[in-house]
Order: C-alpha cells, then sequence, then structure tokens
C-alpha cells in the first residue's frame, strides 16, 4: 500500500499534460500509472493540473549591497517561492577573488539558507580574481558546486572579471565539466553619470552593452569549448544576433536565461508614477524588443526570476546611484510566463543545466 494516491489528475510529463495517477511512498513519487492501487490517503484532482515542482536558478536572498539588504531573507524568499510553486532555488555566495574566501563565502551563505522551507542549492561567484584559477574551480567543485558567476561589468566596485580570466575560465570549464554563469554588458558602454534618475536607466546601460558583450563572449564560449550560461537577457535584439550568428552553440554549450520582466514591461514603465520600482539591471527594453523575445522565445531555454525584492522606501531615491537595483515576483513568475508562453513555460521552468 501507498502512502498517498493523486488520482484523476491532468499531470504534466513528458512536455504535456495526461490524465494518470501519482503514488507516493516516503514523501516520494514512487509510481505514475493510470492502474489504481491501494494507498493510506487518496486525492481526487479531477479538473486539476499537476506540475512538477519549478526550478528558480536565479534568485538573490538577503543580498547584502553594503549600503542596503535586499528585503526577503531566506524563510520569506523561500515562502513566496513555494506559493508560487517553486520548489528549488539557486542563489549565490558573496563575490570572492580567491580560493580562501570562496570557502568562507559558502558556508556563511549555506548557514543563511538553512531558513529556507525549499530545496536550495548555491553558484559560485568571482570577482576580479587574483591568484590560480584552476584551484579555484577544484575548491568549488570539492565544495559541491557546479557553476560559476562571473560579471563582464561593475568594475566600479571591483567585480568584473576580465577577459582573460574569462577566456581561462572557459578552457577549465570544459576540462572540469561545470557552468560559468555571466551577467554580460559592456562595461566602456555603461554611464554611470551621477546626476541619471532612474528615468535615465536605459541610457545608462544601453541595449548595444548587452548585445555587443554577448556577441563577445559567445565568440570566446564558440573558440573554447566551454560551457555559458547567460542570465537575465534582456533584449530581443540581443537574442535575435546570438541566434542569427550562434545558431551551433545556443542552448548546446551557450544557454539563455530570461526573466518574467522582459517579457512583460517595456521602459515605458520607468515614466510611471511609481516607475522607480522597475529599476534593475539589465533595465527593460523598447517595444520592439520585447516583441522580438516572444517572436524567439524558443531559444530562451531556461527562466530566472532574478528575484531581489527592497522595500518601496529604499528604491526610492533622488539618484540612480543610489537605488538599488532589483525586483521581486517570485510568487508570480509561472502565471506570468504561462499567460506568454503557455506550456512551454513550464518546461523552460523546470530546466537546471
Amino acid at each position: 500500500m501507498y502512502d498517498k494516491a493523486i488520482v484523476y489528475g491532468k499531470v504534466f510529463i513528458d512536455n504535456q499534460f495526461k490524465q494518470t495517477n501519482i503514488y507516493i511512498e516516503k514523501e516520494r513519487i514512487a509510481k505514475i500509472s493510470d492502474d489504481f492501487y491501494p494507498a493510506a490517503e487518496t486525492i481526487d484532482a479531477k479538473g486539476m493540473e499537476i506540475l512538477p515542482g519549478l526550478i528558480d536558478p536565479h534568485v538573490h536572498f538577503e543580498l547584502d549591497l553594503g549600503f542596503i539588504k535586499s528585503v526577503d531573507d531566506f524563510y520569506t524568499g523561500s515562502l513566496c517561492a513555494a506559493y508560487g510553486g517553486v520548489t528549488t532555488i539557486v542563489d549565490f555566495l558573496a563575490p570572492v577573488d580567491n580560493e580562501i574566501d570562496l570557502e568562507r563565502a559558502f558556508y556563511e551563505r549555506m548557514d543563511l539558507a538553512k531558513k529556507s522551507i525549499v530545496d536550495y542549492q548555491m553558484h559560485a561567484t568571482i570577482k576580479n580574481p587574483k591568484g590560480n584559477l584552476e584551484s579555484f574551480v577544484v575548491r568549488m567543485k570539492a565544495l559541491g558546486m557546479n557553476t560559476l558567476k562571473l560579471f563582464t561589468t561593475y568594475s566600479d566596485s571591483n567585480r568584473r572579471t576580465y577577459d582573460d580570466a574569462i577566456i581561462e575560465l572557459l578552457k577549465l570549464s570544459k576540462k572540469y565539466d561545470f557552468i560559468i554563469m555571466a551577467h554580460i554588458e559592456n562595461d566602456d558602454l555603461i554611464d554611470l553619470n551621477p546626476k541619471f534618475t532612474y528615468k535615465d536607466l536605459p541610457v545608462s546601460r544601453p541595449t548595444i552593452s548587452e548585445t555587443s558583450e554577448a556577441l563577445k563572449i559567445a565568440q570566446y564560449t564558440r573558440e573554447t569549448g566551454g560551457n555559458m550560461y547567460m542570465v537575465h537577457l534582456s533584449s530581443g535584439e540581443t537574442l535575435r544576433k546570438l541566434t542569427e550568428e550562434y545558431s551551433d552553440i545556443i542552448n548546446k554549450n551557450f544557454f539563455i536565461e530570461s526573466c518574467p520582466q522582459y517579457f512583460t514591461f517595456t521602459n515605458e514603465a520607468l515614466k510611471r508614477e511609481h516607475g522607480y520600482l522597475y529599476t534593475f539591471a539589465p533595465p527593460l527594453r523598447s517595444k520592439p524588443e520585447m516583441k522580438l523575445m516572444h517572436e524567439l522565445s524558443q531559444h530562451v531555454y531556461t527562466i530566472g526570476t532574478d528575484h531581489c525584492a527592497f522595500r518601496m522606501v529604499d528604491k526610492k531615491k533622488k539618484t540612480l546611484k543610489e537605488t538599488p537595483l532589483g525586483i521581486g515576483g517570485i510568487e508570480h513568475s509561472l502565471d506570468i510566463m504561462r499567460y506568454h508562453l503557455h506550456d512551454q513555460a513550464i518546461i523552460k521552468m523546470t530546466k537546471h543545466v
């Protein structure tokens, strides 16, 4: 006898809905079958959809920016995740430049994550690295992490990883079979004018800063045979260029992640009364660029929310420099993406490279 049976439900399996029954033993799925078996508890799910637990590969809970922290800790953030059907989240270690600090960052972050009510995992994060990169990778793998986040921008806060190190890391990703995650923007094309307000965010971080850098990193990936995962692609123009010029590696060893906000809002949202709430990096793009995102959505491998929520009062600042960049939304991500992409959203939100 099974512990629990969920019968007559429409189960999403093999990328489609099928009416069948699920049998659970010791809190794990033991059998999926059209047949009926005895169980201690039976739930009639007729007329209901049963989905796999979603994976959000990109969240920032308890993120400390130095001058402010994101509002969700691992308990409240994971509670939001559970409400949205997300049963696994992947957060990030604090950026470090050497392997000794990597281990410290790992245990500090894992201690914070104990409050989570859903499953969790961590990405390592590197910044302007010092020392031997191979030793860093070996230590990362020994700690049980298989993804390494880097930034091609944020030189102003010493988080940028430069091209020579990126190429070396790509070679190491092939040798040690891990994934490099990259926040991809051209640092030299970003304008950090201290007088800018939140309305200037699209000017500060223009589309060309993303597109040009993405094409360069794709070229490095092709030439090294390394493994790259581009986080939060924001522009349909970037997606178009990548798919036209690098179709041989797209979602084979150059994976593309995007976020619900880039399918939902345009940069016109920044002109609203509370436009400061729509501030994150990369920023929202034009309506034609968003339209392209929808048209080319089959090339987006996975959806991450980049959930990084701040209080309204903390977002409402006089200058862009003072404004913490990030929004929440993990609890709404499935509903939003099913509205845009229908059942393809489920497929994209249950993948993890």
